[in-house]
This record gives structure tokens, sequence and C-alpha cells, in this order.
């Protein structure tokens, strides 16, 4: 037994990396660097022909608890054309002190090609997140990327109704600051439900490609959007200068993922000459 002075041992938090590179050698986009280090592991899935190679993201630890840290380092070279996708929706668990901070950067060398392509990011009610995503582009580099908040356990009628979620994205292309964005609630969630927030949604889909015909793809996504409808949900695209964004709102969690996983098929198509799959794991 414990000494009635004997204070609780600290919990051990995490802090995985994962850096990833990837390269073009004799016309083939090869793997150039890997660093993993617990509880972040990259496992390279086989892909169908004429597709590009995939790294998927494994979190081992089971879930994510305030003060682990997670951070995502991928290079693109010059190029190249890479796909960068976690393999399982992540969970995100309660915290009474720190947030869970994800710190994810990528660096696309020019006529490159990346995606990130992210399952759900489950948030337990009273969760704290600080989530940051940074795409640096050089020249006419272009990229695809994204996430998905999900506010509560569906699957036990869970609502996430406290806690604080910082989820940011920027873009810079040649160190120049083309678009940035956060979606940043706090404390009380309530307000959420309100029409001028989320209007009751319990999941938040975003979307974003950036290129030079950002502008010409926004009616194909709306019209993609329209074509399959996340029920008493929503959805929007625009375009902002060479970014385009695309959203959803809803509280059908399934039938966002498979609208936001039919734009994503149809807009690789469409920007880089893609086959309109998606990997394996997303299925599952």
């Amino acid at each position: 037994m414990k000494d009635a002075g004997e204070s609780e041992s600290p919990r051990i938090v995490t802090h995985g990396r994962a850096e990833i590179g990837f390269a073009l050698r004799d016309g083939v986009t090869r793997l150039k660097h890997l660093y993993q280090h617990e509880p972040l592991r990259v496992l390279f899935p086989g892909v169908p022909a004429g597709d590009v190679p995939v790294a998927a993201l494994v979190t081992t630890s089971g879930g994510l608890v305030g003060g682990d840290r997670i951070e995502i380092a991928a290079t693109v070279a010059a190029g190249a054309r890479a796909r960068i996708a976690p393999q399982a929706a992540e969970k995100i668990y309660r915290s009474l002190g720190p947030p869970v901070v994800v710190d994810i950067a990528f660096d696309v060398g020019p006529g490159a090609w990346l995606e990130y392509l992210p399952l759900e990011t489950i948030l337990f009610d009273g969760a704290r997140l600080d989530r940051i995503c940074r795409l640096n582009l050089a020249g006419d580099a272009r990229a695809m990327a994204g996430e998905i908040l999900v506010f509560g356990r569906q699957a036990r009628g869970e609502v996430m109704t406290t806690g604080a979620v910082r989820d940011a994205l920027s873009v810079r292309r040649d160190g120049r600051l083309i678009w940035a964005d956060a979606f940043d609630p706090r404390g009380d969630l309530g307000p959420l439900d309100h029409p001028a927030g989320l209007g009751g949604a319990r999941a938040l889909a975003t979307l974003i490609y950036a290129g030079d015909d950002a502008a010409a793809l926004v009616d194909p996504v709306r019209d993609l959007q329209a074509e399959f409808p996340v029920p008493d949900g929503q959805a929007g695209t625009s375009a902002i200068g060479p970014v385009l964004v695309a959203r959803w709102i809803g509280r059908d969690v399934l039938a966002m993922r498979r609208a936001y996983a039919n734009v994503w098929q149809q807009l690789r198509v469409r920007a880089a000459g893609l086959p309109p799959v998606l990997p394996r794991h997303w299925h599952v």
C-alpha cells in the first residue's frame, strides 16, 4: 500500500514521430528516408498498377490522451508522387489537463504531388486536441489534404459537450502564405448546435486541393457533393486563389465518409490523372 504522503506516479506520455521522404529515381517514386518512433509506425501496403505509393500511419497506442504528442513530417521531392494516410480512425480521449498535440508538416517539391487522406478523428467528451497541418509547396507542386472530426462516440450515443479543439491548416507556396484556416471551439461546446455554428451536426469534414486549376474544379466538386448528399447535412465548395476548399457537416458519419471519399476519388482523377481508388484500409 502507498504511504499517506506518497503521490500517484505520473502518467507516461507518448511522443511519437514519423519522418517519410519520397524521391523520384529512374522515373519511379521511391522511398528515400524513413524514421519512426513509437507509438507511430509506418507501413507500405501494395497499390494498384498506375497508382502512387502509400505510406500508412499506425498509432500503436490505440488512442491519444492529454499530454501526448505526435509529429509527422513528410517530404515529396521534385517530380515524385505519394499518398500518406492514417491506417485507422484516431481516438482522442478525455483530458483534465494538457491537450493532445499533433504537428504535421509536408514539404512538396516542384512538379510533385502529395495526398494526405485521413480517416476520422473521434473526440471523446472532454477531449482536448491541438492539431496543425502545414503544407509547404514549391513551384508548381500540388497537394490534397483534409481532416474529418467526429464529436463524440456515436455508437455509444455520446455527444461531445465540453473540451477544446484547435484544428488548423495552412498552405504556403514558395514560402508565401496563400491560405490558412482554424477551427477552434473551447469549453462549453453547446453553442456549436446553434444555426450559426454546426447546427446540431456531429461531424465536420474538410478537404482542400492546392493547385493553379483550383477555381476550375469548384463546379465539378459541387456537382459531386450534390450527387452524394449527407442526410440532414450540408456541403459546400469554394476557391480562394489557388486553393479549393470543400466542406461537409452532418450527423451521419458513415454517409459523410462516403460522400467525402467519392469527391476525393474523383478529384484525384481530374487533378492528377490518378485512378479513382482509395487505400484498402479505408474500406475496413
